[in-house]
């Protein structure tokens, strides 16, 4: 099966989505409970794995859904296909606030490594699977860091930032540090570890956490302002706390 050609357009600000437009017979794959809206015509079928042509055969299929399942994913995804005369579109809503990132594989040498969470749809034809930390401290602290995605092939990819989104372009030798969970993706010329934050005093008091993502170039990085979990630690910590009782009127 070859890479399916789409054309796109993301909508809104904040809180964005991307339509993706199809001619007959093309497909897109979302992951579960992404999709927004569909127009008539275009059917959905939810497959295990990413539904890819790498995937052949009922072993494929089930290797390839067990391998989303160490990212902690679904084991399922959901192909879009266009059945109908004419154009037709489905778009794919992100679940928090950010930006949207459209990503050509094939202008990055047809492969990108990308958080768990970051993935939220892609040209029929990409395939998803996973990457293991080859050193010792990115897989036994790196958090997010430890099994990334790793997305494979010559079509759109859509990512999802929370909050801003930054991009980097890192030259031979070039290093940035960054917060583990606001890394989105960077391409697999980029040497990613997991560092220490060197003092007793940073780490128990700056806030910060005890490690930090070293990002060695070169190649490009993207990287978000505002990572869910962040965000949803910033609520509960802010939440008044459960009493289990109604207080009478």
């Amino acid at each position: 099966m070859t890479m399916h050609v789409i054309d796109y357009e993301i909508i809104g600000d904040d809180l964005q989505f991307v339509e993706v437009e199809l001619d007959p017979g093309e497909a897109a794959v979302g992951e579960a409970g992404a999709m927004m809206y569909m127009q008539d015509g275009v059917s959905m079928d939810t497959v295990f794995g990413d539904g890819s042509a790498q995937e052949g055969g009922w072993m494929g299929k089930l290797f390839g859904a067990g391998k989303r399942l160490l990212t902690g994913e679904s084991m399922f995804t959901t192909v879009f296909v266009n059945e109908g005369q004419g154009k037709k579109r489905v778009a794919f809503a992100a679940a928090s606030p950010g930006k949207i990132v459209p990503v050509h594989l094939r202008e990055l040498g047809g492969a990108l490594l990308a958080q768990k969470d970051a993935f939220l749809c892609a040209a029929k034809g990409v395939s998803l699977g996973i990457a293991f930390q080859r050193r010792l401290g990115a897989g036994l602290f790196g958090g997010e860091g430890f099994i990334l995605q790793k997305l494979e092939g010559d079509g759109y990819v859509f990512l999802h930032a929370g909050g801003a989104l930054v991009e980097k372009q890192l030259k031979a030798g070039e290093v940035l540090r960054v917060d583990t969970g606001c890394v989105v993706a960077f391409q697999p010329s980029v040497d990613f570890d997991i560092e220490y934050v060197g003092k007793l005093k940073s780490a128990l008091f700056g806030g910060e956490g005890l490690f930090f993502a070293t990002l060695t170039g070169p190649g490009h990085v993207w990287l978000q302002s505002l990572p869910f979990s962040r965000l949803a630690d910033r609520i509960l910590s802010q939440a008044p706390a459960a009493t289990g009782s109604k207080s009478s009127d």
